[in-house]
This record gives structure tokens, sequence and C-alpha cells, in this order.
């Protein structure tokens, strides 16, 4: 089997998870702990590994070697859990910089480690006071925010203030690093377990600090990473606006005309956005890379919002009710949809096409 057809073979499989995945992710919101046996099925078939290149045993669904294979990937974790798909695109991205920014070296330990079986996070927000230092003599001090699958993850990606700048580290997630909920209590993506981490007192090797200080905010990556979360919001959306059609059927007011141009609305947003990830995924090599793609992402998060205002206009209370599965999705979605910076990254990506840009195909 050539890696075109065992891509393909991988994607079926998660395609055929998607219905146990989604079954299992109402359990886990409402127990607000992380998605455990959902991860499981993830590992056993084989998905920690789908980012890593061919050569050191991955399946090369990257941002290099085939990013719409990856689009599709996380549209569909997306629509089987929003949590789950954080948790999982946190992992790619965590990875995706070691691919970009590592000796092969350290490559081939993150690809052993994940082919063992180890989740890999991505942990940057530092506290508003003052985050992680690393002194000279490799000793972190300082906690992060917002950092998704504390306690469980196995390594973490993190940024540390050196004299030097900023360094990414990748760092073994032992017992005594500790981990709280201080800074941290979300509406939404519970069971995406986003908690604070405390790394004060560890002793990090040399061969843990991943690329040149900096290297985390250099772009084109740091900011054409962006598209890989709003391919798993739009995966959200895809299943909420299922929530609503298969609500509106049972209740047999789908064909109420006011209902399906609401329910048209829906899926033209969807669509837009679908064809605006799929675009910069071809753009990524290009030199308008960062604006496109920061196009997408805002493109991606006016048609999650719009939708969601259509889907609870139609279902009324009922998408408000704790417990349905259209107000998981919502509030998931709603809570996920808050990435840094938006209006910046508007007006960036109009100031490129401004002076570098054209419409015109």
């Amino acid at each position: 089997m050539n890696v075109a057809e065992t891509k393909s073979e991988l994607l079926k499989s998660v395609a055929a998870l998607v219905p146990d995945l989604a079954k299992e992710a109402a359990n886990y919101d409402h127990a607000a702990c992380f998605p455990s046996a959902s991860l499981a099925m993830l590992r056993e078939a084989g998905l920690l590994m789908a980012p890593m290149p061919v050569e050191f045993g991955g399946f090369g669904l990257n941002d290099a070697a085939d990013p719409a294979g990856l689009f599709r990937l996380l549209h569909l974790l997306g629509y089987a859990d929003l949590s789950l798909g954080r948790i999982f695109e946190a992992h790619v991205n965590a990875l995706e910089l070691v691919r970009h920014y590592s000796t092969p070296r350290q490559i081939e330990a993150a690809a052993l480690a994940a082919q063992a079986g180890d989740l890999f996070a991505l942990w940057v927000t530092d506290p508003a006071k003052q985050g992680v230092q690393l002194s000279p003599d490799l000793v972190l001090t300082g906690e992060k925010w917002f950092c998704s699958a504390a306690g469980v993850a196995k390594q973490a990606l993190i940024t540390a203030q050196t004299e030097a700048g900023s360094q990414m580290v990748l760092l073994p997630l032992t017992p005594d690093i500790r981990v709280t909920d201080r800074g941290v209590k979300l509406a939404g993506m519970r069971a995406a377990v986003t908690g604070s981490v405390d790394a004060t007192g560890v002793l990090i090797s040399k061969g843990a600090l991943i690329g040149d200080p900096g290297d985390y905010v250099r772009e084109p990556m740091f900011s054409t990473g962006a598209w890989r979360s709003s391919a798993i919001a739009l995966g959200g959306l895809a299943a909420l606006i299922d929530t609503a059609k298969d609500e509106l059927c049972s209740r047999g007011r789908a064909d109420n005309p006011f209902q399906r141009m609401r329910l048209g609305q829906s899926l033209i947003a969807h669509e837009t956005g679908r064809l605006w990830l799929l675009e910069a995924t071809k753009r990524l090599g290009s030199e308008e890379a960062v604006a496109y793609v920061n196009l997408a992402r805002t493109a991606v998060e006016v048609a999650c919002l719009d939708a969601l205002r259509h889907v609870q206009r139609s279902l009324g209370l009922s998408a408000f009710m704790q417990g349905s599965k259209a107000e998981r999705i919502a509030r998931d979605l709603a809570t996920y949809l808050r990435q840094p910076a938006p209006d910046e990254v508007l007006v960036e990506a109009a100031g490129y096409f401004i002076h570098h840009g054209t419409v015109m195909p």
C-alpha cells in the first residue's frame, strides 16, 4: 500500500470513529473530565503519528506535505467533539513546530514518543504579570495559563523567556509539575481540561531546546498555523448544523420556510468557511500566505458566529437547555472561536493586500 492509500485508509477509519467519539463527547462535557476513551481510540488508530513526516514513520498529514488531508482530519475531529479536536490540534501544532525547527535527532525522538502513545501539548500563554523564565543554567520558573490537556499530556512545547528572547522548550511532563485551575475557568470546552501549569524548579537538558530564540513568533509559520484551529471550529459548526436539522425534523418544523431559510444561510456560512480554508491550504508556501490565512481565519469566525445566530433562533430555548447536544456544541464553539487578536490579524491582512496584493485572479 502506497502513502496515498495509507492516508486514505486512515481518514476512513477516523470517519468511522466519529459516531462513537460524538457519543462520548456529551459524557466528558458533563463530567468536565479529559476524554480518555476518545483519545485511546485515536491512539489505537495511529492518529498521534498522523502529522509526522513519512520518513520518520508518520503519515505526512502536515502543512508541508498534505495540508488538504490534514484539513479533512481536523474537520472530522471538530465535528465529533470540539474539545477533543482542540486537544488533537495542539498535538499537531507542537509536532509541526518540532518538525520545522528541530534537528533530525530531535524530530526522531518526538516521532518515537508519539509512536509510543505520547500526547503532545502546546502551552504558550503567560499570566498577565510574568510567565515562564529559563535561566542560563536551564532551570525553569513560572507558570503557563490556558493549558489544554493539563495533567494528561506527556510532553508540552512551551515558550520560556531567556536573556536572548523567547525560547521554545519541549518539556517532558513529570508528576512533579504542578497543575492548578488558577486563572482558568471557561464556560465551554470543558473536556479539554484547561488548567495552569507551574514549571518552577524544573531542570531541562540542552536537547529540550527547540530552534533559536524568537523562532516561535517567526513568520510565516506563526500566523499560518491558525488555519488548523479554524478547521476544527468549522467541523464543530457542521455538527451544530446537522444537530439543528435533526431536531427540526423531529419536531416536524423542517419544512417551515423560515426554518429552511435559516438552515440555508447556515449551510452557506459553512461552505464559505470550507472554501476559504481549502484555498488557504493551497497558498501556505506563497508570499501572501500570512495575509490569506488571516483572512480565512476571519471568514471562518464570521461564518460560525452567523450560523450560531441562525441555529439558536431556529431552535429557540432548546438551544440553551443545559445538557442538550445543541447547547453543548454551541457553547464549545463560541468559546473556541475566541482566538487571539482577531481585529489585529484582519487589519494586517487588509494592509498586505493594499500594498502588495490584488483581487484579480
